[in-house]
């Protein structure tokens, strides 16, 4: 028989883990010829979702469970329960009931059929802000044509991989993980099948506009130094401009003689010629700032307390 580990990253998730467990309960019964597990990463919640998860696991043997000493982000839990795991397949699924868990069946399908791994993205973004939905389409846009990898819009985390495909994304164990890019970067055969976007089950999202954003910024740098050569090509530009300038203003002085005026014109292209200079300067130290947190190779996460046996840390 073969296993699938199902993998719940969980931050102050207490009003919904009881629907979603009940709800897998439901889907596993479905699908005979496979023995799941559950792995319930509590990323260092201050509800009482740890006690929720312990309470499921003392009731049934197939909930295990990792809880952090602090939280590290989703993308830490991710790593860890994918670390923890040991089963062929291993599924990724937030704790929000957004990823149906109905799909389950037909995701299995696909893997049987040969797929590496079979993700889902969202079909749309109803629920969301036109702000919030206009910065989500364009990033997508944005990365698949700056970048190494390619996700279609509305990718997200929900997807199951075979063992060989987990192992591929644990060998990338950098500390600033950016999961939607690893899963595509490793390559493999993916199948994407599509989902509605449904209201959470219960509770309130942690991610805000600026996590958002932020989140964006890490992916776009994790996986492409275009924004690099874009300070550069703006270098370029301006110091040409510049030099042509310069052999302007000679020619002017030299032919009509030393004129006082342009005061506006020369303070304009000193703050325009600064902003650029701090932008550049900006983009910069957001590549410094992540060799300066991989060198120091601090852990991806800490445990505070688990039930798995033989755990693995890194």
């Amino acid at each position: 028989m073969k296993t699938i580990d199902i993998v719940v990253p969980c931050y102050n998730e207490s009003q919904v883990l009881n629907i979603l467990y009940n709800a897998l309960e439901e889907i596993v019964q479905t699908v005979p010829d496979y023995k799941f597990t559950y792995i319930f990463v509590d990323d260092g919640s201050v509800d009482n979702t740890l006690s929720i998860i312990k309470t499921l696991a003392k009731d049934d043997d197939k909930v295990k469970y990792i809880s952090f000493s602090r939280n590290f982000g989703k993308e830490s839990a991710m790593y860890a329960g994918l670390l923890q795991s040991s089963g062929d397949m291993v599924l990724i699924m937030d704790s929000d009931m957004q990823n149906p868990p109905s799909m389950i069946p037909k995701m299995i399908s696909y893997i049987e059929e040969g797929y590496d791994c079979c993700g889902g993205y969202r079909a749309d973004r109803k629920g969301d802000g036109k702000l919030r939905t206009f910065f989500t389409n364009n990033f997508y846009k944005l990365t698949n044509k700056i970048s190494e990898v390619n996700m279609p819009n509305g990718a997200g985390d929900f997807r199951l991989m075979t063992r060989k495909m987990v192992n591929a994304v644990l060998a990338l164990s950098e500390v600033q993980r950016f999961s939607k890019g690893i899963f595509s970067w490793v390559g493999f055969n993916t199948k994407w099948i599509s989902f509605e976007n449904v209201d959470r089950a219960a509770g309130v999202s942690k991610w805000n506009f600026f996590k958002l954003f932020s989140y964006a910024i890490d992916g776009i740098t994790a996986f492409s130094t275009f924004p690099l050569k874009i300070a550069s090509i703006l270098g370029f530009f301006i110091s040409c401009f510049s030099f042509i300038y310069l052999i302007y203003i000679v020619l002017k002085t030299l032919i009509l003689g030393v004129d006082v005026a342009g005061y506006a014109s020369i303070i304009t292209i000193n703050l325009f010629i600064g902003g650029i200079i701090i932008l550049s300067c900006g983009i910069l130290g957001e590549y410094i700032g992540k060799i300066y947190l991989e060198v120091k190779k601090r852990p991806i996460y800490i445990t505070a307390e688990t039930n798995i046996e033989d755990k693995k840390e890194k």
